[in-house]
């Protein structure tokens, strides 16, 4: 004789929770309210609670002062077609919430389309399209939790220079008045030595007593004058040696020179030469 048992039904999960450590829990409902396009689901002078269907979504804010996320890298949410990607991140710009876009990037072996947007504590989240999940390398693409590693207040004023975009003889700021200077690609495009070596110059003039300086490019273990690379590191059209990076940065006006990032294994090999993602630090002597 079979007895047929009734076996338990399980029922599926319906929702992600994220729990998020906030400094002023007022200033992080408002973004959170202009991120997700709805106020929170539940709010007390302690708490407050998000709940999203699309995606199925429980965000809980916990004002305790604690930030810098920890173990936490960066959150994201993946979209279905580009035509949602950018009438979210129109609707977010016209409310005032800046955002950093990123265009066919290969970045974690796949190819995508994102933007970036950060929280009132710099929490970093990802808008993205995947456009093609199946490269067999990581890319050069790259989250930008080097860049905010640092959490700088509110009213911090950030310089920052990007690939393909002309080199200032002299920045446009005063001595000792800028919180951080950002190179972004920089020195991937050909340059004279005098002219990165002013342009460093010019980042410390700037700098406040004890600010920062960050270098984020493509570099190698040798110099390469005419690299000719595939997809968005097309772009990149020299590729400096790192050691030459970090002695750009070796000046008795710099201190606490530190490599973050140098990527193994290597985005590209070329001619021989191992190129790599590269974050290199440091931070003006105090007086």
């Amino acid at each position: 004789m079979v007895t047929n048992i009734a076996l338990p039904t399980v029922a599926p999960m319906v929702r992600f929770h994220i729990s998020l450590n906030v400094t002023n829990l007022e200033r992080s409902v408002q973004f959170y309210e202009i991120l997700f396009d709805r106020p929170p689901a539940k709010q007390r002078a302690d708490y407050a609670k998000f709940e999203t269907d699309q995606p199925p979504l429980v965000l809980s804010l916990e004002p305790n002062g604690k930030t810098g996320g920890g173990a936490l890298n960066h959150l994201g949410i993946r979209l279905s077609n580009a035509r949602q990607l950018v009438a979210i991140q129109e609707r977010l710009e016209k409310r005032g919430v800046r955002s950093q876009r990123e265009e066919g990037v290969e970045c974690c072996y796949a190819k995508q389309t994102k933007f970036w947007v950060h929280d009132p504590d710099n929490t970093l989240w990802e808008f993205y399209t995947l456009d093609d999940d199946s490269l067999d390398r990581r890319g050069v693409g790259q989250s930008l939790e080097v860049m905010t590693s640092s959490t700088l207040p509110d009213d911090a004023v950030v310089w920052q220079h990007r690939l393909g975009t002309p080199i200032p003889v002299r920045i446009d700021a005063c001595d000792d008045t800028i919180d951080e200077v950002h190179l972004r690609g920089t020195f991937n495009l050909p340059t004279s030595q005098e002219d990165r070596q002013r342009l460093i110059d010019e980042a410390v003039r700037v700098l406040k007593p004890g600010g920062r300086m960050l270098l984020q490019m493509l570099s190698g273990d040798q110099q390469h004058s005419s690299p000719e690379l595939s997809g968005p590191g097309s772009v990149v059209k020299f590729v400096p040696a790192k050691d030459d990076l970090m002695q750009l940065l070796s000046t008795p006006k710099l201190a606490g020179l530190r490599l973050l990032k140098y990527d193994d294994p290597p985005c590209f090999v070329h001619d021989g030469i191992a190129m790599r993602e590269t974050h290199i630090e440091s931070y003006k002597q105090s007086r």
